[in-house]
C-alpha cells in the first residue's frame, strides 16, 4: 500500500496514477517533513484578506484572490518581482489570453512558515518526478463564496489543463458549502476519480500533462448564510 504521508509514495502514486488524493491526516506530516506550519492559523485567516478577482469573463463576483510567483534553482528558493498571471485561451477558454494583475500575497504570508514549508515539499516532490535546472512557481489563495442565489464556481472554466507540469490543491478551509467535487479526468476526458476537500490539508496533486482537473460548484448549506471554500493552488512549471 502507497504511503502517502512520504514524498517517496506520493511521487509513486503521481508517477504511476498521473494524480493523487490525500486526506489531511496524511498531507500535514507529509508537508511536516520539510518544515514548520507554527504559523498555520495566521496563514488561514490571510483568506480574509483577499482581492475581488475582476477578470470573470462569466460577470461573476464569487471569487477572491490573491497570487504570488517564485523560482526554485541551484540558489534555492526565492520570490520573483510581483508579475501578471497568463494562460493561453487554449488552457482557460473562459478567462485566458489576457495578463491578469490579481493582488500580491502579503509579504508575511509569502515568506511566512507555512508557505515556505508547502512550497518545499513542493519541490522535493517534483523533483523526484523531473528535476530541471530551475522551476517557475505561481502560488494562487482562492476564496469562493457561496450564497442562496449564487453558486460559487472553483474552477468555472469546466474541466481543464493548467498548462504547467505539476499542481497542489490544498484545502485551507471550508465554511457552511456543499459539494465541491475535485474530479480528475484523463486527456480524452474520461473520469478517473473524485474526491471532496472537506478538511484543511486534504490535496490533489496533479501531473498536468497526463490528467485534467475541475471541481464542480459549491453551494451553501444553510442557505440564510455565506459560504465559502479556501484553498491554496501551487503550480509548478519548468
Amino acid at each position: 500500500m502507497t504511503d502517502l504521508t512520504t514524498v517517496a509514495g506520493l511521487a509513486d502514486a503521481l508517477a504511476r496514477e498521473g494524480f493523487a488524493f490525500v486526506p489531511g491526516a496524511a498531507m500535514r506530516p507529509a508537508l511536516e517533513a520539510f518544515g514548520s506550519l507554527a504559523d498555520w492559523e495566521g496563514f488561514a485567516a490571510s483568506w480574509d484578506d483577499l482581492g475581488l478577482d475582476t477578470y470573470m469573463a462569466d460577470g461573476g463576483r464569487y471569487r477572491k484572490r490573491r497570487y504570488a510567483a517564485f523560482a526554485a534553482d541551484a540558489d534555492g528558493l526565492r520570490r520573483k518581482p510581483h508579475q501578471p498571471h497568463y494562460q493561453s485561451r487554449d488552457y482557460n477558454p473562459l478567462n485566458g489570453g489576457v495578463e491578469r494583475w490579481f493582488a500580491p500575497i502579503a509579504p508575511d504570508i509569502g515568506a511566512g512558515e507555512s508557505l515556505t514549508t508547502i512550497l518545499s515539499f513542493c519541490r522535493a516532490l517534483f523533483d523526484r518526478l523531473d528535476a530541471p535546472p530551475a522551476w517557475h512557481i505561481e502560488v494562487h489563495q482562492f476564496r469562493i463564496e457561496a450564497r442562496a442565489d449564487v453558486l460559487g464556481h472553483p474552477t468555472p472554466e469546466g474541466t481543464h489543463q493548467d498548462g504547467v507540469d505539476y499542481v497542489l490543491v490544498l484545502l485551507v478551509g471550508r465554511r457552511n458549502v456543499r459539494e465541491g467535487r475535485t474530479t480528475v479526468a484523463d486527456l480524452a476526458r474520461r473520469p478517473l476519480g473524485d474526491f471532496v476537500l472537506t478538511e484543511p490539508f486534504d490535496a490533489a496533486l496533479v501531473d498536468d500533462n497526463r490528467v485534467m482537473h475541475g471541481v464542480t460548484p459549491v453551494a451553501p448549506v444553510d442557505p440564510l448564510e455565506p459560504g465559502a471554500r479556501d484553498v491554496l493552488v501551487v503550480t509548478f512549471r519548468r
